[in-house]
């Protein structure tokens, strides 16, 4: 566990939909086989299906299709699939490059405006969505 989550970190989504557009080169929205299945189910789908109309593969993995655009499933700065998100997106900001107090500081709290709102997040909730990022 890193030092400067120890005593977890103050973090609640604040729906700006900001982590839902494409900072820079490229957004890619990875999914896992869970998210794949999720998603079908929400759309009523096979997971052939949804994997035809909506993904694509680079470099053998999946991913929401056009990653040059923001998610096609933000609309109005909201996500119209918030119960089905993929993986990624439900542990946004607790990535793994983001958890060193340096990526924190520079990257994650000038851009996310969820920093320092809500509750703690334990640094065991951390944890646990930090292994979930990496287990999939």
């Amino acid at each position: 566990m890193k030092e400067f989550y120890k005593d977890g970190i103050q973090f609640q989504c604040q729906g700006s939909g900001k982590c839902c557009l494409s900072r820079g080169s490229y957004g890619f929205v990875y999914l896992t086989a869970k998210d794949l299945r999720r998603l079908a189910r929400f759309f009523k789908l096979t997971p052939k299906e949804f994997k035809s109309q909506y993904c694509e593969e680079s470099e053998g993995h999946l991913h929401l299709r056009d990653p040059q655009k923001d998610c096609e499933f933000l609309e109005n700065k909201k996500c119209s699939i918030y119960e089905a998100r993929p993986t990624q997106c439900r542990t946004w900001p607790f990535w793994p490059e983001n958890m060193n107090s340096k990526a924190w500081r520079e990257d994650v709290v000038g851009f996310c405006a969820g920093v320092g709102k809500g509750p703690v997040v334990s640094a065991k909730e951390i944890e646990k969505q930090l292994k979930e990022m990496e287990e999939d």
